[in-house]
Protein backbone atom coordinates (compact mmCIF):
# COMPACT_ATOMS: atom_id res chain seq x y z
CA UNK A 1 0.00 0.00 0.00
CA UNK A 2 1.37 3.40 -1.02
CA UNK A 3 1.64 6.27 1.45
CA UNK A 4 -1.23 8.12 -0.27
CA UNK A 5 -3.53 5.09 -0.10
CA UNK A 6 -2.66 4.49 3.54
CA UNK A 7 -3.42 8.09 4.52
CA UNK A 8 -6.65 8.01 2.53
CA UNK A 9 -7.73 4.91 4.43
CA UNK A 10 -7.00 6.61 7.76
CA UNK A 11 -8.93 9.74 6.73
CA UNK A 12 -11.91 7.64 5.67
CA UNK A 13 -11.93 5.80 8.99
CA UNK A 14 -11.86 9.11 10.90
CA UNK A 15 -14.45 11.00 8.84
CA UNK A 16 -17.17 10.70 11.53
CA UNK A 17 -14.82 11.69 14.39
CA UNK A 18 -15.08 15.34 15.52
CA UNK A 19 -11.83 17.24 14.99
CA UNK A 20 -11.70 18.35 18.63
CA UNK A 21 -12.09 14.83 20.01
CA UNK A 22 -9.05 13.25 21.68
CA UNK A 23 -8.40 9.59 22.56
CA UNK A 24 -8.97 10.43 26.23
CA UNK A 25 -12.57 11.41 25.41
CA UNK A 26 -13.46 7.84 24.47
CA UNK A 27 -14.14 5.52 27.40
CA UNK A 28 -12.29 2.21 27.27
CA UNK A 29 -14.03 -0.69 29.04
CA UNK A 30 -11.68 -2.42 31.45
CA UNK A 31 -13.79 -5.33 32.60
CA UNK A 32 -11.01 -7.87 32.39
CA UNK A 33 -9.68 -9.60 35.47
CA UNK A 34 -7.20 -7.35 37.25
CA UNK A 35 -6.40 -9.30 40.40
CA UNK A 36 -6.68 -12.69 42.06
CA UNK A 37 -6.84 -13.73 45.67
CA UNK A 38 -4.38 -16.60 45.72
CA UNK A 39 -2.06 -17.72 48.45
CA UNK A 40 1.60 -16.81 48.22
CA UNK A 41 2.54 -20.47 47.89
CA UNK A 42 0.12 -21.02 44.98
CA UNK A 43 1.45 -17.88 43.29
CA UNK A 44 5.07 -18.98 43.61
CA UNK A 45 4.28 -22.50 42.43
CA UNK A 46 2.54 -21.16 39.32
CA UNK A 47 5.38 -18.72 38.61
CA UNK A 48 7.91 -21.55 38.92
CA UNK A 49 5.88 -23.85 36.67
CA UNK A 50 5.30 -21.25 33.96
CA UNK A 51 8.88 -20.01 34.03
CA UNK A 52 10.27 -23.54 33.77
CA UNK A 53 8.07 -24.03 30.68
CA UNK A 54 10.42 -21.54 28.98
CA UNK A 55 13.46 -23.74 29.77
CA UNK A 56 14.45 -21.55 32.71
CA UNK A 57 16.13 -23.11 35.74
CA UNK A 58 14.30 -21.87 38.85
CA UNK A 59 15.61 -22.45 42.36
CA UNK A 60 13.53 -21.56 45.40
CA UNK A 61 15.83 -20.48 48.20
CA UNK A 62 15.79 -18.47 51.41
CA UNK A 63 17.68 -15.23 51.94
CA UNK A 64 20.45 -16.88 53.94
CA UNK A 65 21.38 -18.94 50.87
CA UNK A 66 21.79 -16.10 48.37
CA UNK A 67 25.59 -16.11 48.43
CA UNK A 68 26.00 -19.89 48.28
CA UNK A 69 23.42 -20.33 45.50
CA UNK A 70 24.96 -17.57 43.39
CA UNK A 71 28.32 -19.30 43.81
CA UNK A 72 26.85 -22.68 42.84
CA UNK A 73 25.18 -21.26 39.72
CA UNK A 74 28.38 -19.57 38.54
CA UNK A 75 30.54 -22.61 39.32
CA UNK A 76 28.20 -24.84 37.31
CA UNK A 77 28.84 -22.63 34.29
CA UNK A 78 32.56 -22.15 35.06
CA UNK A 79 31.79 -18.43 34.92
CA UNK A 80 34.49 -16.13 36.22
CA UNK A 81 33.80 -12.58 35.02
CA UNK A 82 30.32 -11.41 35.96
CA UNK A 83 28.71 -8.02 35.39
CA UNK A 84 26.55 -6.60 38.18
CA UNK A 85 24.53 -3.38 38.56
CA UNK A 86 26.39 -0.61 40.31
CA UNK A 87 24.08 -0.80 43.36
CA UNK A 88 24.21 -4.60 43.72
CA UNK A 89 24.90 -5.49 47.39
CA UNK A 90 28.49 -6.51 48.05
CA UNK A 91 27.40 -8.91 50.80
CA UNK A 92 25.59 -11.04 48.21
CA UNK A 93 28.77 -11.66 46.23
CA UNK A 94 30.64 -14.94 46.79
CA UNK A 95 34.42 -15.10 46.76
CA UNK A 96 36.38 -16.60 43.90
CA UNK A 97 34.80 -14.63 41.05
CA UNK A 98 35.53 -11.35 39.31
CA UNK A 99 32.49 -9.09 39.64
CA UNK A 100 32.51 -5.98 37.47
CA UNK A 101 30.17 -3.16 38.42
CA UNK A 102 28.56 -1.60 35.38
CA UNK A 103 29.98 1.88 35.24
CA UNK A 104 28.96 2.40 31.62
CA UNK A 105 30.77 -0.67 30.35
CA UNK A 106 31.01 -0.83 26.57
CA UNK A 107 28.84 -3.21 24.59
CA UNK A 108 31.96 -5.22 23.78
CA UNK A 109 32.83 -5.56 27.48
CA UNK A 110 29.30 -6.73 28.26
CA UNK A 111 29.36 -9.21 25.40
CA UNK A 112 32.73 -10.62 26.47
CA UNK A 113 31.67 -11.18 30.08
CA UNK A 114 30.59 -14.62 31.28
CA UNK A 115 27.21 -13.33 32.40
CA UNK A 116 25.24 -10.86 34.47
CA UNK A 117 23.37 -10.92 37.77
CA UNK A 118 20.41 -8.59 38.33
CA UNK A 119 17.33 -8.20 40.44
CA UNK A 120 13.92 -7.36 38.96
CA UNK A 121 11.03 -4.93 39.38
CA UNK A 122 8.14 -7.40 39.27
CA UNK A 123 7.39 -10.95 38.11
CA UNK A 124 4.12 -12.43 36.82
CA UNK A 125 2.94 -15.88 37.86
CA UNK A 126 0.32 -16.08 35.09
CA UNK A 127 2.87 -15.79 32.28
CA UNK A 128 6.16 -16.69 33.95
CA UNK A 129 7.49 -13.28 32.95
CA UNK A 130 9.99 -11.02 34.69
CA UNK A 131 10.11 -7.24 34.25
CA UNK A 132 13.18 -5.05 34.69
CA UNK A 133 12.79 -1.28 34.89
CA UNK A 134 16.29 0.09 35.53
CA UNK A 135 15.43 0.15 39.22
CA UNK A 136 17.02 -1.24 42.37
CA UNK A 137 19.63 -3.95 41.62
CA UNK A 138 18.57 -3.98 37.94
CA UNK A 139 21.01 -1.71 36.15
CA UNK A 140 20.55 -0.32 32.68
CA UNK A 141 18.81 -2.28 29.96
CA UNK A 142 21.97 -3.26 28.07
CA UNK A 143 23.40 -5.41 30.85
CA UNK A 144 20.43 -7.80 30.76
CA UNK A 145 20.50 -8.12 26.97
CA UNK A 146 24.12 -8.46 25.84
CA UNK A 147 25.71 -11.12 28.10
CA UNK A 148 24.96 -14.71 27.12
CA UNK A 149 23.96 -15.73 30.66
CA UNK A 150 21.54 -13.95 33.01
CA UNK A 151 21.06 -14.90 36.65
CA UNK A 152 18.01 -13.04 37.97
CA UNK A 153 17.11 -12.66 41.64
CA UNK A 154 13.36 -12.51 42.26
CA UNK A 155 11.96 -11.96 45.74
CA UNK A 156 8.70 -13.70 46.62
CA UNK A 157 6.94 -10.42 47.38
CA UNK A 158 7.74 -9.20 43.86
CA UNK A 159 5.63 -11.94 42.26
CA UNK A 160 2.07 -10.95 41.32
CA UNK A 161 -0.66 -13.12 39.87
CA UNK A 162 -1.68 -11.28 36.71
CA UNK A 163 -0.27 -9.00 34.02
CA UNK A 164 -2.53 -6.03 34.96
CA UNK A 165 -1.10 -6.18 38.50
CA UNK A 166 2.41 -6.01 37.06
CA UNK A 167 1.56 -2.97 34.95
CA UNK A 168 0.14 -1.28 38.03
CA UNK A 169 3.44 -1.80 39.84
CA UNK A 170 5.32 -0.50 36.80
CA UNK A 171 3.38 2.78 36.62
CA UNK A 172 5.98 4.80 38.59
CA UNK A 173 8.73 3.54 36.27
CA UNK A 174 6.69 4.51 33.21
CA UNK A 175 5.96 7.96 34.64
CA UNK A 176 9.70 8.43 35.19
CA UNK A 177 10.39 7.39 31.58
CA UNK A 178 12.43 4.36 32.60
CA UNK A 179 12.93 1.59 30.02
CA UNK A 180 10.86 -1.52 30.73
CA UNK A 181 12.18 -4.94 29.70
CA UNK A 182 9.92 -7.99 29.90
CA UNK A 183 11.70 -11.33 29.95
CA UNK A 184 9.90 -14.61 29.35
CA UNK A 185 12.61 -17.23 29.26
CA UNK A 186 15.93 -17.10 27.40
CA UNK A 187 16.08 -15.26 24.10
CA UNK A 188 14.78 -17.39 21.24
CA UNK A 189 13.51 -17.04 17.71
CA UNK A 190 12.50 -19.34 14.86
CA UNK A 191 13.26 -19.25 11.17
CA UNK A 192 10.69 -19.78 8.43
CA UNK A 193 10.91 -23.55 8.93
CA UNK A 194 10.23 -23.11 12.68
CA UNK A 195 13.72 -24.17 13.69
CA UNK A 196 14.26 -22.68 17.15
CA UNK A 197 17.45 -20.69 17.68
CA UNK A 198 18.34 -19.43 21.16
CA UNK A 199 20.46 -16.46 22.15
CA UNK A 200 19.85 -14.30 19.09
CA UNK A 201 18.30 -11.25 20.76
CA UNK A 202 19.53 -11.66 24.32
CA UNK A 203 20.88 -14.17 26.85
CA UNK A 204 20.91 -17.78 25.70
CA UNK A 205 20.54 -18.98 29.29
CA UNK A 206 18.32 -17.58 32.05
CA UNK A 207 18.37 -18.79 35.63
CA UNK A 208 16.16 -17.51 38.44
CA UNK A 209 16.74 -17.57 42.17
CA UNK A 210 13.30 -17.21 43.76
CA UNK A 211 14.01 -15.86 47.23
CA UNK A 212 11.48 -16.50 50.01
Amino acid sequence: MSKENMLATIRAALKDVPEAETPEDTPVPREYLTSLETSLEDRLELFTERTEDYKVVVQRINQNDIVSRIAACLQARTAKTIVIPIDFPDNWLPEGFSFIKDENLSHQQLDESDGVITGCEVAVAQTGSIALAAGKYQGRRAISLLPDYHLCLVFAEQVVDLVPEAFKKLEPSVQNCKPITFISGPSATSDIELNRVEGVHGPRTLEVLLIE
